[in-house]
């Protein structure tokens, strides 16, 4: 069939929408329309070059959000007419990882969808005879694309999509990171450094978990306000602050946070976000994604006296089984999804949503077809 998608043939290139081929689902496989789809950092740096596992040409976007239009063979779980959240971090249930109770990170097809292709081995979208690559595993700039049934989530059909596409990813990195990977407790301090649209998540999520005190470090002035209606209590612009504001947060806190989120994907950020942790038992949770190659130096007697440098992955959250519960949470309004939504976009303004993301004017731009 033909599809309408948003096309990366170069890195540092801006994208071509076109119109592509994509083969209907094979065993395992689901087709999708999709309906609504988020711009994420992820995608810029993917498009950046700089991902070791981006394949060029490609469909990037991996938050989406849509309806199940066909299944094929061996599918149990969905049926067409199911609405769905596409999955890059999908939950087989089966291996090891996933029967372990200790990860979200199923490697089961991690390898196939790391090269652009399918479990099988192949790519289901095309252009003149020419193989165009999955990103992610989802590729949800496209109006339909296919996906493996383990890579779905099943949410409530009353959802809009344009708005809970954004849980297929910054959502769920932030809320889960807070909530799972940080595990924050009722009284902690808590210091977010980026409040982009995974950080001010991060802001939400610790919230919901009862932090006491929550500190968001940004450069963007304009941050402070919507971070505050999200539940933050303190902000630094560390424009402001330059070398005095690691002590800044350890006096603020009364002698380091109890657990500080890094969603900026800068070693040197990851280092200032370990060093405001209190010795003894803080917590630095690294979220963001660094240049490639890059390397974080620690000192050796922090993590001796006590402190924990961890990383969260898709917030820690199992795709099939709990993100569809942050759905609920949004539906029920524990959850702030709108006010963070600043574009509504169609796929043919793909690249003003990256022009809007990397100025700052956009917390986050949806697409929708």
């Amino acid at each position: 069939m033909q599809v309408k998608a948003a096309i990366a043939f170069q890195p540092g290139q801006p994208l071509v929408v076109d119109t592509v081929q994509l083969e209907g689902p094979r065993e395992g496989e689901v087709l999708v329309q999709i309906m609504a789809t988020g711009v994420c950092h992820t995608d810029a740096f993917a498009l950046s070059g700089q991902s070791s596992t981006t394949r060029f040409p490609t469909i990037l976007g991996h938050e989406g959000a849509g309806v199940v239009v066909e299944v094929g063979r061996g599918v149990t779980e969905l049926k067409p007419g199911d609405h769905v959240i596409p999955l890059y971090v999908p939950e087989c249930r089966r291996c090891a990882d996933c029967l372990s109770g200790r990860s979200n990170v199923c490697r089961s097809i991690r390898s196939t969808r790391d090269r652009g292709v399918m479990p099988d081995g192949s790519s289901r979208f095309s252009r003149g005879g020419e193989v165009i690559y999955h990103f992610n595993g989802t590729s949800t700039f496209a109006n339909f694309t296919v996906l493996p049934e383990i890579a779905l989530a099943k949410i409530r059909e009353d959802a809009p999509f344009d708005k809970v596409c954004y849980i297929g990813c910054g959502v769920t990195t932030g809320v889960g990171a807070a909530i799972y990977s940080g595990n924050t407790r009722p009284g902690d301090k808590v210091v977010v450094w980026g409040l982009g649209g995974i950080g001010l998540n991060v802001v939400q999520g610790a919230r919901l978990a009862g932090a006491g005190m929550i500190i968001g470090v940004d450069p963007n002035p304009a941050r402070e306000a919507v971070g505050r209606r999200l539940g933050l209590t303190h902000f630094f612009n560390p424009k402001d602050c330059g070398k005095e504001l690691v002590p800044a947060i350890v006096a603020l806190t009364g002698g380091g946070a109890d657990i500080a989120f890094e969603a900026v994907g800068s070693t040197a950020v990851m280092r200032q976000a370990l060093d405001s942790c209190r010795l003894g038992w803080g917590t630095c949770v690294i979220i963001g994604l660094e240049e490639a190659g890059a390397e974080m130096s620690v000192r050796p007697v922090d993590i001796r006296y006590g402190k924990t440098l961890k990383g969260s992955y898709f917030g820690g959250i199992k795709g099939r089984t709990q993100l569809p519960q942050l759905v609920d949470w949004y539906m029920q309004g524990k959850l702030v999804v709108d006010e963070l939504i600043t574009d509504v976009l169609p796929l043919e303004q793909v690249n003003l949503a990256f022009e809007r993301m990397h100025s700052g004017e956009a917390i986050r731009s949806v697409l929708v077809f």
